[in-house]
């Protein structure tokens, strides 16, 4: 059984209880720079916090009893689902991607039809076969919902337990945090995921990147690919960017043909197809009507999140429940910007890394913790100042479109109706691609100094998630989610 140390039990007003040390450890602020090929990880929808990260922790958990030997003494599983994980994660698909995790899957390769309602179309006598080789029985009520406990590492957490017999105490014990991206994080461990290795271009601050870039003369993609190299081969970086754009480019083609209505008992109805058809002839007509620019930009963010919200295969950009945006905004720029090519979209991804690696380090991309301005308005700003340097901005330029994007996310809430990333997550993932876009172009008519910086805005954004109410951050208790009488 591994160690858990709980200093203190508190029960807030609103009957939360909060389980853990008294105090925040205090953090060292960390290099802020993450691998594209880590911070945008392929997986599955419909949340890259409630589903990639719970299944890669139960993965985890299973592959240390392997690997210590006590596989085969394994009678039993149970996992805990607390805080945001246990007040969601029935719409997220939480225990199915656990189940899928337990039994060896991993986000990054399984065929999302096969995690699908694993947990939920459980019969009686089922079984699992723990690591892929070791069978064990298993129920629904193996998995519990706690939503009113929170362990003090993190709004996402669970307690996966392996039982012996009629042993009293379990065999081994672990919790995990689940810490937004895909991102996972063991009980015990005070950091926050910081990048492991040292790199040549390090950097913690938006003013520290942008003193590299004047110091060396290089754009902040350049930078990034600089990072990268010291990691990845130049093959292995080109190669594992392409995969990810093509991820990316698969997911929109499939929502921009995927009909019906999505799951989750809401009725939502898909819409992108319609709107491709519609665009299409528009489109096809001998004088335009209009121009469908935008119209397109909008089309290409509903289909990847309608994608994510029938739990398909999806890219983290940063997180699901925005991984609309980048997508979105990077087809925009292949479809409507003269010159686009994959090389550019190879600096838009690199730029984009740079940008949410620094709100990852410095702030939170986690809607259980900030609200849904750490998804969507993160999203919201890799994109901006990704399209900035697609369309030849300079880093300051790139830095100030980055700043308007997150600006004007500030505040935004966490309200999933039904506990499901549909509403208000698939449209808010449009209108968001259309203010990365002017965000971009606006920083580009001025020179790129602002009264308000990257930085500043990353800090309000970290300071504002702390203060916001816990039912406004991905528990479903609070706003649309109450609200939206037809749930």
């Amino acid at each position: 059984m591994s160690a858990r140390t709980h200093d203190t039990v508190e029960t807030t007003a609103t009957g939360t209880t909060t389980i853990g040390h008294g105090e925040e450890p205090k953090l060292v602020r960390p290099m802020a720079y993450f691998s594209a090929l880590d911070l945008f990880s392929i997986g599955i929808g419909p949340s890259s916090s409630h589903t990639v990260g719970p299944m890669r922790a139960a993965l985890a958990f299973a592959g240390h009893l392997a690997a210590t030997g006590r596989l085969t003494d394994v009678t039993r599983i149970s996992c805990s689902l607390y805080g945001s994980l246990g007040a969601t994660g029935l719409g997220h698909g939480t225990p199915d991607a656990v189940l899928a995790g337990l039994a060896g899957f991993r986000p990054e390769t399984c065929d999302p039809g096969d995690v699908r309602n694993l947990w939920t179309d459980l019969a009686e006598g089922a079984t699992l076969l723990l690591a892929g080789s070791h069978q064990i029985p298993v129920c629904q009520n193996d998995i519990s919902f706690v939503p009113r406990t929170r362990l003090a590492g993190h709004p996402n957490a669970l307690t996966l337990s392996a039982w012996t017999g009629t042993e009293v105490f379990p065999l081994l014990e672990e919790s995990y945090f689940s810490i937004g991206g895909g991102f996972i994080r063991q009980d015990g461990d005070l950091t926050k995921a910081a990048p492991t290795a040292p790199h040549p271009m390090a950097y913690s601050t938006t003013v520290e990147l942008l003193a590299l870039c004047e110091l060396h003369g290089l754009d902040i993609c350049e930078i990034a690919r600089i990072n990268e190299e010291s990691i990845h081969s130049a093959e292995e970086l080109d190669a594992g960017l392409d995969a990810i754009w093509d991820a990316m480019h698969e997911c929109v083609e499939a929502g921009l043909y995927g009909e019906g209505t999505l799951p989750g008992g809401l009725g939502v109805p898909r819409r992108a197809s319609v709107v491709r058809e519609h665009l299409e002839a528009l489109d096809r007509q001998p004088v335009r009507e209009r121009d469908t620019a935008t119209e397109w930009l909008h089309a290409f963010a509903l289909a990847a999140n309608e994608e994510n919200a029938a739990g398909g295969r999806v890219v983290t950009a940063p997180t699901n429940g925005a991984a609309g945006i980048i997508p979105a905004v990077g087809h925009y720029y292949l479809r409507f910007v003269p010159g686009a090519d994959a090389a550019g979209i190879r600096r838009f991804l690199l730029t984009a890394v740079a940008v949410g690696s620094l709100v990852k380090a410095n702030a939170s991309i986690s809607g259980a913790e900030g609200g849904c301005q750490a998804e969507v308005g993160t999203a919201c700003a890799m994109a901006a100042g990704a399209l900035c340097a697609a369309l030849g901005g300079t880093p300051r330029q790139v830095e100030n479109a980055a700043e308007i994007a997150m600006e004007h996310h500030l505040g935004l809430t966490c309200d999933p109706v039904g506990g499901l990333v549909q509403v208000p997550c698939i449209e808010r993932n449009a209108i968001a691609s259309s203010t990365a876009v002017s965000a971009a172009r606006l920083a580009l008519h001025g020179d790129g100094l602002h009264l308000v910086s990257l930085d500043t805005v990353i800090e309000t954004m970290r300071q504002t998630g702390r203060d916001m109410m816990t039912k406004y951050k991905e528990t479903s208790e609070g706003g649309l989610a109450v609200n939206v009488t037809a749930c």
